[in-house]
């Protein structure tokens, strides 16, 4: 029908004539009250962003040389962030004369990546950024 037609129908009825889609041919129309109409869209929207998952970057910071008890105690961080669902960067920083072991965080970083293997997997491999390693590791989706 034509919009003058519509229009008719909508203010004989008192409500108001909608565009749904205006890039459709021909465009779609409904006649609505626009304020409940307004105010379901808005409903909708804040819905769908309820059910979002905001994702979360978690730092672990580690020196090349750790001790065991102290690795245990950040692999033990590491998998409980995991399991919450946040990503976790893993910062390996040198310090002086450490730095020409890059080799040390290397196999830090591998031991690390195979020990939590059952909860994430890698995003991004490990890489030098200034003086730091760094590596990215991934939740892995519950199925």
């Amino acid at each position: 029908m034509t919009p003058d037609e519509a229009m008719v129908i909508a203010e004989g009825k008192g409500l108001d004539l909608v565009e749904i889609a205006p890039t459709a041919v021909p465009p779609v129309c409904r006649i609505v009250d626009y304020g409940k109409f307004l105010y379901d869209e808005k409903k909708k929207a804040a819905e769908a962003r309820k059910k979002q998952k905001q994702i979360v970057v978690k730092e672990i910071k580690l020196r090349p040389k750790i001790e065991e008890h102290d690795f245990q105690v950040k692999k033990r961080h590491i998998e409980e962030f995991l399991s919450e669902g946040d990503k976790v960067k893993i910062t390996v920083r040198f310090r002086g004369r450490e730095i020409v072991h890059p080799e040390m965080a290397q196999k830090l970083l591998q031991r690390i990546a195979t020990e939590v293997v059952q909860k994430g997997k890698i995003e991004r491999a490990p890489s030098m950024e200034a003086r730091t390693m760094v590596m990215l590791l991934t939740p892995i989706k519950k199925s």
